[in-house]
């Protein structure tokens, strides 16, 4: 598959670095926002472009992930969303999945598991971009 940007938030560190670090092999390009606010501007001054994927973390400080997510869908239909989360709530995967979220996955994840993840949501993302 070809080299892919996947913009990641999360407010912890750590947790960036980690799915840098898993999604590393596959060669794609990580982008990195620390909160759905920093994500929101990235986006929108012109660097929605060549996003194929967005992993968005749930509970944030400023604007969270449930802010974001609206955002990226009304905005950015066409970007996948894989929401990651260290605090599953059936409920709110339910809402989520409503609202159009590509995936809804429980931390910590696999590598193997989120890196089939991201493939399947770039997948999807260029064949909407092909019929688009």
């Amino acid at each position: 598959m070809m080299k892919q940007k996947i913009l990641v938030v999360d407010d912890e560190a750590s947790v960036r670095e980690t799915i840098r670090l898993q999604l590393k092999s596959t060669g794609h390009e990580i982008i990195e926002a620390e909160d759905g606010g920093q994500a929101i501007s990235l986006l929108g001054a012109g660097n929605s472009s060549g996003i194929s994927v967005i992993i968005c973390d749930v509970r944030m400080p400023n604007i969270n992930g449930v802010e974001a997510v609206s955002f990226f869908r009304k905005d950015h239909p066409s970007i996948p969303v894989i929401v990651l989360t260290g605090y599953p709530d059936v409920k709110l995967a339910v809402d989520f999945v409503a609202k159009g979220v590509f995936d809804y996955v429980v931390k910590p994840v696999e590598k193997e598991r989120l890196i089939a993840k991201v493939e399947k949501a770039a997948i999807q993302n260029a064949i909407m971009n092909i019929v688009d």
